[in-house]
């Protein structure tokens, strides 16, 4: 019964070792698998955010155009509007220095009433 006995515990230790090694190349696929898995999902966020950097650069594109019409419109009503107040500042200014000289040199005293 020894030799037997012996034969079953030797087929049951070399079950043992192949189904070990099983378990460690199955172990070693997954880890495999899990780093391609990783290494396919940066490929496709990179190419997603490429993508979507493109189609933001088109969009800023196509509206800062519009932005710039409006921009220089805007721009040019301003100067207008400035050169208005200068060419109004032009007319009434020998009236303002006169005023502002005959309050200085000509002061009427009027008491505060508190």
């Amino acid at each position: 019964m020894s030799a037997q006995n012996s034969a079953g515990i030797q087929t049951l230790l070399d079950a043992e070792r192949d189904a070990s090694k099983i378990v460690q190349k199955a172990r070693e696929y997954r880890t495999k698998r899990v780093r391609e898995a990783r290494d396919e999902a940066k490929k496709e966020i990179e190419a997603y955010r490429a993508k979507k950097e493109e189609e933001y650069k088109k969009f800023e594109a196509e509206h800062t155009q519009g932005n710039k019409a409006a921009e220089d419109e805007a721009n040019k009503e301003a100067d207008a509007q400035i050169a208005k107040i200068r060419e109004a500042g032009k007319k009434s200014q020998d009236k303002v220095i006169n005023d502002l000289l005959e309050a200085v040199f000509n002061p009427r005293p009027e008491p505060i009433v508190a």
